[in-house]
């Protein structure tokens, strides 16, 4: 009877270990599961979004793998991204922390502001205006922003915020990517630190994003909350959800 028990603990403990290993294999070269803290990429992404990121889309890194272990040196299997991508990566100035905005730059591009506008390549993005985004910000009050819906070069299209178009980083420098790097960019334009601000370590700023920092592509959203219900509050999780932005693929 002993031995019998003994062999059902270790059967468990056999079971949980393949579970974790599996588990970390999905995240290391297939998906892994992200969540949005910030409003940088409203109206696409919306706090309390959690989506799946594709690790394979541009091949993979040390940050691909666990705490980021150093095993890989720069990038293999590279598939560069898309203009457009919605990219998770690593913030270049600490290496460490997760970033997820646009891709609107590739290697050798030049990129500027000009009173609100994107130019790539000395010529400027076509934007047209379409119904303003409101946003709830409590108490029964709303925020009401300009929405626009950008097409970049390579036909791609996606809507963005704009406050107003005389912002601190609504007018820039010219930025020349680097090779090997790419530049991004938020879709709530008055609202994101992106590329427009330099990498510094220590201080912040994004700067252009090295090949090797890139973690995956997004793909869909599979859950959505606004918030307003807590962990310890299942009786209001049904209330939170956002069940029309559950599998809602990520463009």
């Amino acid at each position: 009877m002993e031995k019998k028990k003994s062999g059902g603990l270790w059967d468990t403990i056999k079971t949980i270990v393949y579970a974790v290993l599996i588990a970390l294999f999905i995240r290391t070269v297939a998906y892994e599961p992200f969540n949005i803290p910030s409003g940088s990429m409203v109206p696409t992404l919306l706090v309390g979004d959690y989506l799946f990121v594709s690790k394979f889309s541009y091949g993979y890194s040390r940050h691909s793998l666990p705490l980021s272990l150093p095993l890989i040196p720069g990038r293999i299997f590279m598939d560069p991204p898309e203009r457009g991508d919605v990219a998770v990566f690593k913030l270049p100035s600490d290496d460490k922390t997760d970033y997820i905005k646009r891709i609107v730059g590739l290697p050798g591009d030049r990129l500027q502001m000009r009173e609100g506008r994107l130019w790539i390549n000395d010529k400027i993005v076509p934007r047209r205006r379409i119904e303003d985004y409101v946003e709830p910000v409590g108490g029964g009050r709303f925020l009401r922003m300009a929405q626009f819906v950008e097409m970049l070069p390579n036909g791609r299209e996606h809507r963005i915020l704009e406050l107003s178009d005389s912002r601190e980083l609504d007018n820039t420098p010219v930025y020349v990517v680097p090779e090997g790097h790419y530049f991004a960019m938020g879709d709530n334009r008055d609202n994101s630190l992106d590329s427009r601000v330099p990498a510094r370590p220590g201080i912040g700023g994004v700067g252009y994003v090295p090949a090797q920092n890139l973690v995956g592509r997004a793909e869909f959203i599979f859950f959505s909350t606004d918030g307003t219900a807590a962990w310890w509050e299942p009786w209001r999780w049904i209330q939170a959800a956002r069940f029309v932005r559950f599998f809602r693929g990520v463009h």
